[in-house]
């Protein structure tokens, strides 16, 4: 984003580094869906180091055992913004929704290719947002 500023009668055009927002949104039917509290914690903490970020408060994981909503939820704060994991495993394949939000660049590929792994993904849908002007989808460039 680029901003204004005034000094002496001019006008300067600056960058403002801290207003990066990117959002990742990943919808996944996977094979092995996590089930256990303590590897979603472990699992979460992997990928926010693998992409350079920092947790500052969780990662927070919990189990629901209701019939119909059955699965596990992982969100973890990290220093600049969030990191958030859904997953129904009392369907087969699993349904995962996952998300990062964050005002600092990341690689989603390394995200993606991290789920396919662990996972055993059998499909899987993506949407970058740029939310710094908007919605906008933001088009990947292939591997």
């Amino acid at each position: 984003m680029i901003i204004l500023m005034m000094t002496k009668n001019k006008i300067k055009l600056m960058k403002n580094s801290l207003l990066i927002h990117k959002h990742l949104i990943i919808r996944a039917e996977i094979n092995n869906p996590p089930k256990d509290t303590e590897e979603l914690s472990e699992w979460m903490k992997e990928l926010t180091q693998l992409i350079n970020m920092k947790i500052m408060l969780g990662p927070y994981v919990a189990y629901c055992e209701t019939p119909g909503n059955r699965g596990i939820t992982g969100v973890a704060v990290i220093e600049t913004s969030h990191i958030a994991m859904h997953v129904w495993d009392e369907i087969t394949p699993g349904l995962m929704q996952f998300d990062v939000y964050s005002c600092a660049e990341f690689d989603p590929y390394m995200i993606a290719d991290k789920i396919k792994k662990d996972f055993d993904v059998t499909k899987i849908d993506y949407k970058f947002l740029n939310r710094e002007t908007g919605l906008k989808p933001i088009r990947l460039k292939n591997k």
